[in-house]
């Protein structure tokens, strides 16, 4: 598996890491994200700005101390809805990666283009709006998921404002957090209307798998 940073080295894990991402606010689409790991420390924050917030087209990505690592910024115009990753604040450069989707048609599949060392692509698939999803690399190896978060001690599937994101070893969790504010903006209407769920908590059973 081709490993490495693509946003920043220090997010890259050499084990399998778990975080806890969770939305700031549950009333508008775009709102801000915390992402805390399994020792319950904040490693990634997007604050919100209110209702207007998603309409600028642009989002930062801050580390726990408020730093910008990344800016995600939709490109206009653009048919497929392009959306483009930057390093830090500025968005002058030329972008780390760009996201579209596959087809005009199927909602299911993004595509993911980075440009360094000759270029890699990387393909979503999945639903979002359902917090079941998985990014594959070129050969087809899932390199991190999103998948609803269990309560062990409540036995229970928490509401989709609450959800894991599984990076495997090598992978950039900056670079799959900037995944997730594409995809939330891509499918974060689904968020708000007519999804089976409507967020609620649903029981499981004791031998229910988590991936």
């Amino acid at each position: 598996m081709k490993t490495g940073a693509i946003v920043e080295e220090g997010f890259v894990y050499e084990q399998q890491t778990h975080l806890t991402v969770s939305k700031t606010s549950l009333f508008f689409v775009g709102d801000g994200f915390t992402a805390y790991d399994s020792k319950a420390s904040l490693v990634f924050r997007v604050d919100s700005y209110g209702p207007y917030g998603g309409d600028t087209g642009e989002l930062v990505l801050m580390d726990a101390v408020g730093r910008c690592i990344l800016t995600v910024r939709r490109k206009r115009p653009s048919l497929h809805q392009r959306w483009e990753g930057f390093a830090g604040e500025r968005t002058a450069q030329k972008p780390l990666f760009s996201v579209r989707r596959s087809s005009m048609i199927g909602r299911s599949r993004l595509t993911v283009e980075v440009y360094r060392n000759g270029g890699e692509e990387y393909q979503i698939e999945g639903s979002f709006g359902c917090r079941k999803c998985t990014i594959y690399n070129a050969e087809r190896e899932a390199v991190a998921e999103i998948r609803r978060k269990v309560d062990a001690c409540a036995n229970v599937v928490l509401g989709k404002y609450v959800f894991l994101l599984t990076l495997k070893p090598g992978f950039d969790g900056a670079f799959a957090m900037g995944l997730v504010l594409v995809l939330d903006q891509i499918h974060g209407a689904d968020d708000h209307g007519g999804d089976d769920d409507n967020g609620d908590r649903v029981a499981v059973g004791p031998t229910t798998e988590l991936f």
